[in-house]
């Protein structure tokens, strides 16, 4: 991927929906360029989809977390089965450095939050945990 991709990825990430035209424009390109490139990030795997933001979808959870996850043992097979059944758990990220888990939680309430962290920190094999509150998200540019 050389510059002129990753500053046509960094437009598009900025807008998914921005015109073929509008692309080239900006990144002073020729249309049929533009489209060439992308044709060739997505058959290559760089560019994997589209996607769309939903306002219900921030409004489904005003509180959101990450937690991340220091597990004892083998135990983290189980771990992700057991994250991976409750309601609150958006998604589950395997990961190294110092938290072999990283969870995103979704809740209604702080109190809805806070017993859903009671319950995971409970669970057989969680050894740690640190939990940072996601207060705004912003779009990468």
């Amino acid at each position: 991927m050389d510059k002129t991709d990753e500053r046509l990825i960094a437009a598009l990430r900025h807008d998914a929906r921005a015109s073929l035209s509008d692309l080239a424009l900006g990144l002073n390109l020729s249309r049929t360029t533009v489209r060439a490139r992308i044709e060739r990030l997505q058959q290559r795997g760089e560019i994997l989809g589209f996607t769309v933001v939903l306002k219900q979808d921030t409004l489904r959870d005003p509180v959101r977390g990450l937690m991340m996850i220091g597990i004892e043992g083998r135990g983290t097979d189980r771990v992700i089965r057991q994250l991976q059944g409750l309601p609150e758990v958006r998604a589950v990220h395997s990961t190294n450095g110092r938290w072999d888990v990283i969870v995103e939680i979704g809740t209604e309430t702080l109190e809805g939050l806070d017993a859903a962290l009671s319950r995971i920190r409970r669970f057989d094999g969680v050894q740690t945990s640190e939990t940072s509150l996601l207060l705004a998200t912003r779009k990468a540019t």
